[in-house]
């Protein structure tokens, strides 16, 4: 049965629907796929057996008695460790909070059980969720499976190579710079960062407050876009933890709508090499869409730079002020990855409120004139 990991998300629950499999025989697909892969990769923090069994014994129940079904029912899923889970670890990678475990779920994590989701565990992180690569003094390295020698990336790093190695069949992670797009990049899955508030930040470490609530957002991860939207129909919606939270329901496009809206790429940001690899998949890309029926024009904004460097001020020295305040007299507690983000920001002027003020007004100047090139 262990074909059955292998499905996306959609499919299997459809099988489930369909009689085709059961969610216990799925998630027995899935264990076995952690106890093969996850001594090679250390994706997981905490594997939740006994409870995830018994939440396929009753998902199995309710598809015997015709209960009615979840869009996610019996399909075995994973949790970011930095968001809590009730009763598993939630220490965000870090040795300040080791041995904390959550109270209680976090919202998302609510829907996500409501929608028929089985929680596998959760998955690691790098220190304080502060790098582009997953290792850290609590868990250590995390492997990508596809070359062990290489990082799946970071901080979503668990996640994504979890669902890459079908250990999970989709799951959660959060970006305030990348840590859902870079590790999904990495792995060869697919990931979301959706719109701020648009998913619940609520129960997430550290929370999604301030300034950081522009920037840091929880979103899906999954093996295909069809999956994703599953994931994001099943959490979406507004919980009065999130700062950013506001009643408004998503927008739903039908296929004719859909391809009139215009799509932008471009190959080369201007800082960065990209490798041929990279370009090709990306013109790959650009040929298909255009093959679909949509319009796909070369578009580089203006204001990338500017756009990067608000971004360190409102997330490297933000972070920096706040890491220093949190490992004051407990130095010894500092993994390297917060040494080197502490590093990083050392040069910059102080973030006074100034100085903050103005970053703040710059991203929503700099916001403006990006829509106004759209």
């Amino acid at each position: 049965m262990a074909e059955l990991a292998h499905l996306p998300a959609w499919q299997m629950a459809a099988g489930i629907r369909n009689g085709s499999f059961s969610p216990t025989e799925l998630f027995e697909a899935h264990l076995g796929q952690i106890e093969r892969w996850n001594p090679k990769l250390n994706t997981f923090v905490s594997i939740d057996e006994n409870r995830a069994r018994l939440q396929a014994k009753e998902a199995d129940d309710a598809v015997r008695t015709g209960r009615p079904l979840g869009p996610l029912h019996g399909v075995p899923i994973t949790i970011k460790s930095s968001i809590d889970v009730a009763g598993l670890l939630c220490e965000a990678g870090t040795r300040i909070r080791r041995g904390y475990i959550a109270p209680s779920d976090a919202p998302l994590v609510s829907r996500l059980r409501r929608a028929g989701a089985i929680i596998l565990g959760n998955t690691t992180v790098p220190e304080f969720l502060m790098a582009w690569e997953t290792h850290s003094a609590l868990y250590g390295r995390t492997n990508s499976p596809w070359d062990v020698e290489r990082t799946p990336g970071g901080s979503s790093g668990g996640e994504a190579a979890a669902i890459a190695a079908c250990c999970s069949a989709a799951g959660i992670g959060s970006d305030g710079g990348g840590s859902i797009r870079v590790p999904a990049h990495f792995t060869g899955i697919c990931g979301l960062k959706p719109t701020p508030g648009r998913i619940p930040a609520t129960g997430h470490f550290p929370p999604s407050l301030g300034p950081f609530a522009l920037l840091g957002v929880v979103g899906p991860m999954a093996r295909t876009v069809r999956d994703l939207q599953l994931m994001f129909d099943a959490i979406a919606g507004p919980d009065n933890g999130d700062p950013n939270a506001a009643p408004v329901a998503p927008r739903l496009f039908d296929a004719a709508s859909l391809r009139q809206t215009r799509i932008g790429y471009f190959e080369d940001d201007g800082r960065t090499p990209v490798t041929a690899e990279t370009r090709r998949a990306i013109q790959r890309a650009v040929q298909i869409l255009r093959g679909a029926g949509f319009t796909v024009e070369p578009f580089r904004p203006e204001g990338l730079e500017e756009a990067r460097r608000l971004w360190w001020t409102l997330f490297i020295d933000g972070a920096a002020m706040v890491l220093r305040q949190i490992y004051k007299d407990r130095d010894a507690d500092m993994y390297s990855i917060v040494r080197e983000m502490i590093t990083y920001a050392a040069p910059d002027p102080p973030l006074t409120g100034e100085r903050l003020f103005e970053t703040l007004s710059g991203r929503d100047v700099l916001r403006a004139r990006f829509l106004n090139q759209m």
